[in-house]
């Protein structure tokens, strides 16, 4: 599969889908709009499976030793679970590379989470050198779309099933362990919304794996969390999210009731400076029009702790070209660059 079969395959108008809750258009301001924009999305879907089947999956055995799209699947807790791999043009087998974990939102899938056009992390692991891994979540659809992921208290039916997404994402990265040269020293998550909730299970439940992670738009809604060692965290967010509120509750929106009331940003980010054994009080690292970041620093073994805050955006990927939510993502800052910096300082 090359890259321009992500953007054949992704499904465009998922655009407008909430990162938690799957919730359609919110500029349908009345049933009969709703009811058109459903029938619309009915018969893109089905045109846009149409076609993804005219692109053959490729499924290479034993090592990748060439850069380019891949598309696995493997099994897992008795269920058929997908991913796809990019490996870009810098990498060279005998020489490790870092490896990202790329989680799409709740109600998106590992299409829409791959599309540069949508987030451009395929453009930044060309531009750093990096290996991105983009895993799909549980869906009820074959191709895939509408998942969601078991972040603890969200979401959809990942969560009301229980779904083994830990054990899922360990087996995904002991396969490409066995197939390229990762450096084990930088394996690191990110995520949006229910895909960023689904990155800090990741670092409560996978400390040994993951060094660092970055929850953009989502916050801490894990059940527990024990690390046995330290896990540098980054949350980016903007302060008038209306899916998933800075200061915690209920978003805004068709189904809301259905997904969770959200922890607040201010309180997840304390729980980690606790449990990383962080300086409470904090360091302005960014100040600028629009946005700044505040560090806790020191913490035990050199990890750190960093919020990033929009004043606008909403419910979106800073820097992303696609509007996710009620106005364009933020220009002030870009999520890619901004947790690939904080990565590297790992």
């Amino acid at each position: 599969m090359n890259r321009s079969g992500y953007a054949t395959w992704m499904l465009p108008m998922l655009v407008v889908v909430i990162g938690c809750s799957g919730s359609q258009s919110t500029l349908a301001q009345d049933s009969a709009a709703q009811t058109s924009f459903r029938e619309r999305m009915r018969a893109r879907m089905a045109q846009q499976e149409s076609k993804g089947r005219t692109h053959e999956a490729i499924n290479p055995s034993g090592k990748i030793t060439q850069p380019g799209d891949y598309r696995f699947t493997l099994e897992h807790g008795g269920l058929e679970r997908m991913y796809l791999v990019h490996v870009p043009a810098k990498y060279r087998p005998g020489h490790p590379a870092p490896l990202l974990v790329s989680l799409h939102g709740g109600g998106g899938s590992m299409n829409y989470m791959a599309s540069d056009e949508n987030y451009g992390q395929i453009s930044k692991s060309d531009r750093e050198g990096f290996i991105v891994v983009f895993p799909n979540g549980i869906s009820r659809l074959k191709n895939g779309l509408m998942a969601t992921w078991n972040a603890g208290t969200c979401c959809g039916a990942a969560r009301d099933r229980n779904i083994d997404d830990v054990g899922f994402i360990r087996k995904m990265i002991d396969k490409l362990s066995r197939q390229l040269d990762i450096d084990r020293q930088k394996i690191f998550a990110t995520g949006m919304s229910n895909g960023g909730l689904m990155a800090l299970r990741l670092a409560c439940e996978m400390s040994d794996t993951f060094k660092a992670v970055a929850s953009v738009a989502g916050t801490d809604n894990t059940t527990s969390c024990s690390p046995a060692n330290p896990v540098s965290v980054l949350f980016i967010h903007a302060r008038n999210d209306d899916h998933v509120p800075f200061e915690g509750g209920r978003g805004k929106g068709r189904h809301q009731e259905a997904v969770t009331s959200f922890t607040s940003v201010p309180e997840s980010v304390s729980r980690w400076v606790k449990r990383d054994d962080c300086s409470v009080t904090s360091k302005r690292v960014l100040d600028k029009p629009g946005a700044y970041c505040e560090r806790y620093a020191p913490c035990r073994d050199n990890a750190q702790v960093e919020l990033c805050v929009t004043d606008s955006g909403a419910h979106s990927w800073p820097g992303a070209a696609k509007w996710r939510s009620i106005e364009p993502p933020s220009t002030a800052i870009n999520a890619n660059d901004v947790m690939w910096d904080f990565f590297m300082q790992r």
